[in-house]
């Protein structure tokens, strides 16, 4: 009943009384109430509705860290993940992140709590912060940061796309869980990697022709 009435408030005055109703106001789902409305920017697909997921990954191609972002933006998250994730890394020395996630304050804040920083800055750049972004340093680790959409297109491709669990309790616990199947898969992908090399060593050695891979997984 709550539902309705909101619902048949806002319609009488976006519809009747021709009044804008403020975005903190809406919701784009009555079954999932935490659903956001998420502008993509992108062509093809302006917006989406559902709710980000930030997830920190490492050199090995792990997920170290992962943060559901109720309500907030990239950059009000930078420095909460950051931090949380070199308490449980403390060898932590070196993160990027895209475009989205950088301020001022960012810039400043996250070179506090690891050594050096990688956040390509928004707008016309000053000489200064173009002569930065353009070092080899800085060129390789966004080279490598390109890395993590693999990471989200795997979580997406193996059932994170859409959550089957109910209520924000539900969401939160199945993207957990997809992130451990996620970080499971890769050690089975290092294995069998390592299992491969092996076996070829052994065919090597005893000059014996190398096996088809379905066998030799």
């Amino acid at each position: 009943m709550k539902h309705a009435e909101r619902q048949i408030n806002q319609i009488e005055r976006r519809v009747l009384l021709s009044e804008i109703i403020p975005h903190e106001e809406k919701v784009f789902s009555i079954f999932q109430t935490h659903t956001e409305w998420i502008s993509k920017g992108k062509a093809g697909v302006p917006f989406e509705l559902g709710l980000r997921v930030c997830v920190f990954e490492g050199h090995h191609q792990f997920i170290l860290h992962h943060q559901i972002m109720e309500k907030q933006s990239d950059e009000e998250i930078a420095a909460s993940i950051t931090a949380e994730t070199k308490k449980r890394f403390p060898n932590l020395c070196q993160a990027s992140y895209d475009r989205g996630f950088h301020s001022p304050s960012n810039q400043e804040e996250l070179k506090k709590i690891i050594e050096h920083v990688v956040i390509p800055r928004k707008g016309k750049l000053s000489k200064q912060s173009l002569a930065l972004e353009n070092t080899k340093d800085f060129l390789t680790a966004c080279r490598q940061h390109s890395a993590v959409e693999s990471v989200i297109n795997a979580l997406e491709v193996h059932g994170l796309d859409t959550c089957p669990d109910h209520g924000i309790h539900g969401f939160k616990r199945y993207v957990a869980l997809a992130i451990v199947g996620y970080n499971l898969g890769r050690i089975g992908a290092i294995l069998k990697a390592h299992k491969q090399k092996e076996l070829k060593r052994k065919c090597k050695k005893y000059n014996v022709h190398e096996p088809p891979k379905s066998l030799a997984a």
